[in-house]
């Protein structure tokens, strides 16, 4: 009373008060839950200051919204059509919360969770109900944290989300009944148990930090929804999913469609000093969800199927189709994160890894079988056979030199086009043949780390692949300084080499993970891939003058487009939830990253 009326806090009205209220006013209430020992107290007090506790207590509020509608306080919580608003009913629900009717065995209301149904942007904070520790449940939180009981006395500083927590000296008061040991999965994944289609269906606009609001249309949140119902693993899990990366500009060198001098000059033009030079390793890309056991995996994702991690493909599918061979892996790439010490130097107990695994005939052998290797097959033969016809028409004094001349150039390109995904094919008997070559630490407990440039991601990837754990493949990279020309020079040559030898390509970032130009954030990577795999993409003759002339005319602008977006999304997924947030929240932007990749962009690209 004192302190609200010096200005220095705010009061909001509780069940308890209001029956003390109740009872100054001369009406019966019954007596009971320490009543009687105010009561007491205030027969001692002078009667003008009873006067002033009568009516401090019956001007107190149902519930305050402060900070620009950021932050709602109430006794016992409120729904988000009651913010702001003053009726019986608000007031009720604000002191009381919401019941069944019904009493449970210790003679106590039994409690809707109208917390695990809230969709507010306002948090709530609010009391009333004791719990063991106060967890952020979308966007609520419970501070009551049964100080009486024994528990703790909790506040929350606002806006920092920060908690401060004092332990009870004693207990004050034996509860009805005893506080309930902390679950074993966080409050918020209980709530989060069944996910709402509506959260992710229809058109939507979605705010991110990097490119602030990105519209979504109806159409492509329809082919994310089919996608995840049918096809993605457990929910819980996709947290995150890798944008699609753009491929640098056409090159007019002959013979060429990408080279790493377009991609220099893309950076170079938007400011950038330097770039890091990666490596492309032609297998699939998968994120790896790392805990160091189940127990974490259950607090924090909520899995209850006894996984310790999770692995998963672009298009949210599980890796593994077989869960023993997953955990198998995982418990690998486990003992590669205890050698390094990253758990004690990251302060974390799970870890999430942006990946490649190798070879690329373990997601895509049926690909190769049934598309790629039949091309092969049918130019091979029906080239041989025009080339006979050619050689006979030849022989009978018919002039087809020209023809003959463009079948053979033909063929040799057949020939080179059935060779060109040999490189990225091996048998896979057991885990000892799949290679996983890490390039981004994604995020760890309580962060994110798209802050750290790609110096230190790099370093990340070669101190686990030091620790010579099994499956964990080296990356080759180089640093650059893009103002050096004999240091672009050279990083051709590597990646002339690279290529040369098999490779698919390399990958060009920018040095900071989250690069900015004088227009806003740039591509987060490009790509560069060597003319024989491009081979494979575009088709054995892509590279025939008139192919060229064609392919050259490509479009790139819808492609970019969607790999910035794709990426700020990917960022505000996990951004979203690192900091605890719903998994509504973060399934939001993962679904509208898949609902992107259903827009009609050339896939070669």
């Amino acid at each position: 009373m004192a302190a609200q009326e010096a200005g220095v806090a705010y009061v909001v009205q509780g069940n308890h008060d209001r029956k003390l209220s109740r009872w100054l006013e001369g009406r019966k209430v019954t007596v009971g839950h320490g009543l009687q020992e105010s009561i007491d107290q205030l027969a001692e007090e002078p009667g003008e200051f009873r006067e002033r506790v009568k009516t401090f207590l019956a001007d107190l509020r149902s519930h305050y919204w402060l900070d620009g509608g950021k932050l709602a306080v109430a006794h016992a919580g409120l729904k988000e059509e009651m913010i702001g608003r003053g009726s019986p009913a608000v007031r009720e629900f604000a002191l009381f919360g919401e019941t069944t009717g019904e009493t449970d065995e210790f003679g106590l209301p039994v409690r809707l969770d109208w917390a695990a149904n809230y969709r507010g942007r306002s948090a709530i904070v609010y009391g009333h109900t004791p719990t063991p520790d106060a967890e952020w449940v979308n966007n609520t939180i419970c501070v009551d944290t049964g100080c009486v009981f024994g528990g703790k006395l909790t506040a929350l500083r606002w806006p920092e989300r920060e908690f401060v927590e004092v332990p009870a000296a004693r207990v004050y008061c034996e509860p009805a009944r005893p506080l309930v040991a902390a679950p074993e999965t966080a409050l918020q994944a209980e709530a989060d148990r069944l996910l709402d289609h509506a959260d992710v269906s229809g058109r939507r606009w979605i705010d991110t930090t990097l490119l602030r609001r990105i519209p979504i249309a109806e159409e492509n949140s329809a082919a994310a929804l089919e996608a995840m119902s049918r096809f993605a693993l457990a929910p819980q899990w996709l947290v995150y999913l890798p944008p699609t990366m753009s491929p640098v500009e056409t090159s007019a060198r002959d013979g060429f469609l990408e080279r790493p001098e377009e991609a220099f000059a893309f950076f170079r033009e938007r400011g950038q000093k330097e770039v890091v030079l990666e490596e492309k390793h032609m297998g699939s890309r998968a994120v790896v969800a790392l805990c160091r056991d189940a127990d974490v995996a259950r607090r924090r994702f909520g899995v209850l199927s006894g996984e310790s991690g999770q692995i998963w493909t672009r298009s949210g599918r599980a890796f593994f189709a077989d869960a023993a061979e997953c955990e198998a892996l995982l418990a690998r790439l486990r003992a590669a994160c205890d050698s390094a010490r990253l758990w004690e130097t990251l302060a974390t107990d799970w870890l999430l890894f942006d990946t490649e695994i190798m070879p690329w005939s373990a997601k895509a052998s049926a690909l190769i079988e049934q598309q790629y290797a039949p091309v092969a097959a049918a130019s091979h033969a029906g080239l041989a056979l025009a080339h006979d016809a050619a050689a006979r028409a030849a022989a009978r004094g018919v002039s087809v030199e020209a023809l003959r001349d463009r079948l053979a150039i033909r063929a040799e390109k057949a020939a080179r086009y059935g060779e060109a995904w040999k490189p990225y094919v091996w048998p896979v008997r057991s885990l000892d043949d799949l290679h996983v070559a890490p390039f981004h630490l994604l995020a760890s407990a309580g962060a994110t780390h798209f802050d750290k440039d790609h110096l230190w991601h790099m370093s990340i990837a070669e101190t686990l692949a030091a620790t010579g754990a099994q499956n964990v493949a080296t990356t080759r990279w180089l640093r650059l300084a893009l103002e050096d020309a004999s240091a672009c020079e050279k990083a051709t040559r590597w990646w002339e080499e690279l290529t040369e030898a098999g490779g698919e390509g390399m990958v060009v970032k920018p040095r900071d993970f989250i690069a900015r130009g004088a227009k806003g954030p740039i591509q987060p990577a490009l790509k560069v891939r060597g003319p024989e795999y491009l081979r494979i993409i575009y088709g054995p003759e892509y590279d025939l003058p008139e192919h060229l002339e064609r392919l050259r005319q490509r479009g790139l602008g819808s492609k970019r487009t969607n790999a910035l977006r794709e990426f700020a999304l990917g960022h505000e997924a996990l951004t979203r939830f690192t900091a605890g947030a719903p998994l509504r929240k973060t399934h939001e932007c993962v679904f509208a990253i898949l609902a992107l990749e259903s827009e009609p962009i050339d896939p070669r690209l």
